[in-house]
């Protein structure tokens, strides 16, 4: 086949997939540099690409309704993709891939065969931990797409930028020794390290150094989040943590992070988020693991987990309750244990800058 003038990128969700997208997106961009390059996305993630330089047109799923669906069929087709390259694998996605008239179509492997025996009989076929990032380059070996190591990335215009530097202004983050991004939220119960823990850790956080802490999540995170906050600032006698969860949109949570020097988070799309803006991660895995290919990537990190434990992980994506009842692979994961990950990283930077 000659070189594609065409291409079209399928990844309706999540923040974290969309954002381990990015290296694909930018070498397909480097191989192919006149091509038009479109990426499908459902409209709530959707700012994590609109301002890629790489894209030509980003394609917003909004409904996901029959019609919609086949209105969207329809366009793709009339397009006439050289190239598909469908690195989600979904129902929606075959059934846009299938009649799009797309000369070549690319799939990612998902690894589902080997994922379901980790889950379900906790045998490990996984021959070596490939992450998410390099499965999604995979699919396009074939167009002689390679990594070119530069990790991942996220476009933040200027005055998104400028916005969120002006609503920080008022915190004077320049007066603390060390500023810390807390994201302890997470759709699934167990993929949460216990609301105490983070509380405890912000306490202790606050008395060893002179730290600001700052607290994301999203709408639905408001309470959980405000709560830690308001736990952290009662037991410290202090207001060093503010919470940020729902004020800012993704982008403008990604800008906010380039404000801390460490982010301690649960395995969310605000690690991923943070991986994307080169930040230092303190990441607590529970029900998951890192053969599912999703932990910090390109980044300086450190996965906390309890191994050893004959039910992790448990799931691919999370719980709402611990199958056990015991929840073991969060709370084994101790305060302590977290604080000197964070400490690891912390002074490694200040080595590296004195």
């Amino acid at each position: 086949m000659r070189d594609p003038q065409k291409i079209l990128i399928i990844r309706f969700s999540s923040i974290g997939d969309i954002v381990l997208a990015s290296p694909l997106v930018r070498a397909v961009r480097a191989k192919y540099t006149a091509a038009q390059i479109d990426f499908l996305v459902k409209s709530e993630f959707a700012e994590l690409v609109r301002f890629s330089h790489h894209l030509s047109t980003v394609i917003e799923l909004q409904t996901a309704d029959r019609r919609e669906l086949k209105d969207l069929r329809k366009r793709i087709r009339h397009e006439r993709y050289d190239v598909i390259l469908d690195i989600h694998n979904s129902l929606r996605s075959r059934y846009l891939r299938i009649f799009s008239g797309a000369k070549a179509v690319e799939v990612v492997n998902k690894r589902v065969v080997e994922r379901f025996f980790l889950v379900n009989s906790k045998l490990n076929f996984y021959d070596r931990i490939i992450p998410v990032a390099e499965r999604y380059l995979e699919t396009a070996r074939r167009l002689g797409i390679t990594d070119d190591g530069k990790g991942l990335e996220l476009f933040i215009p200027d005055e998104t930028m400028f916005a969120v530097s002006a609503a920080l202004s008022k915190f004077r983050l320049e007066r603390y020794d060390t500023v810390i991004g807390f994201a302890p939220a997470a759709k699934h119960f167990t993929k949460r390290w216990p609301q105490e823990r983070f509380v405890e850790l912000g306490v202790l956080y606050a008395k060893e150094r002179k730290a600001k802490i700052l607290v994301f999540g999203g709408k639905e995170d408001v309470e959980y989040c405000g709560d830690i906050a308001q736990m952290i600032n009662t037991a410290s006698g202090s207001g060093v943590a503010e919470i940020f969860a729902g004020r800012f949109s993704l982008l403008e949570t990604a800008a906010a992070l380039d404000f801390c020097d460490l982010v301690i988070c649960n395995d969310t799309g605000v690690m991923h988020l943070a991986a994307a803006r080169q930040r230092k991660i303190v990441a607590v895995f529970g029900s998951t693991v890192r053969e599912f290919g999703f932990f910090p990537y390109g980044t300086e990190s450190i996965v906390m987990e309890s191994k050893g434990l004959s039910c992790r992980p448990c799931s691919h994506i999370g719980l709402e309750q611990c199958p056990k009842g015991h929840f073991k692979c969060m709370k084994n994961v101790l305060v302590d244990d977290v604080m000197n990950a964070a400490r690891q990283l912390v002074n490694n930077a200040e080595q590296h800058t004195s």
